[in-house]
């Protein structure tokens, strides 16, 4: 088998540059290592297989494009980028007000409930609760990736828990 055929395997062999000693070993082990967690934030992202397919591919063809060997984090600042082309990504909009009483969402809370709750926050809010709570993102990575200070991204996530909390309390 030569190398665009081993390559094919992800559907990215037209895609891939022909550079050096890089094979299609290469990017495959490189995909292995981050596409499930790049799809996995498109998925909760876009809240559609296809487009989160479609996010993915662009994301690892994008990247394969720029480098050899991107780190993990170079891969998620592709897909930043590939969503901030769809979703609008960037600022802060929710303002939850602070509890002034205690919002039981320890009840029987059941996933899809928690994943309409996740889907329904605005989509920056969205991200970095993502990041850091699902794939345990510290603050700094997170600012980095979304270009936010560490406050913003910490503001961010604490607004997010709390919106998810009122609407599992309802």
């Amino acid at each position: 088998m030569n190398t665009l055929q081993q390559a094919d395997f992800f559907g990215f062999a037209e895609y891939l540059p022909t550079r050096g000693a890089f094979g299609a070993h290469t990017y495959r082990d490189i995909y292995e290592q981050n596409g499930d967690r790049v799809y996995a934030l498109a998925l909760w992202m876009s809240g559609n297989e296809l487009a989160a397919e479609e996010l993915t591919t662009n994301t690892f063809c994008r990247i394969f494009a720029e480098t050899d060997s991107p780190t993990p984090e170079e891969v998620d600042g592709a897909l930043i980028i590939e969503l901030s082309q769809q979703i609008p990504l960037g600022g802060l909009t929710l303002d939850c007000m602070p509890c002034d009483k205690i919002l039981s969402a320890r009840k029987n809370t059941l996933r899809v409930d928690l994943e309409r709750a996740v889907l329904q926050l605005p989509s920056t809010e969205r991200i970095i609760f993502l990041m850091h709570d699902m794939e345990s993102y510290d603050h700094a990575r997170v600012a980095r990736t979304l270009h936010l200070t560490e406050d913003k991204s910490r503001s961010g996530l604490h607004q997010a828990r709390l919106r998810i909390r009122e609407l599992l309390a309802t």
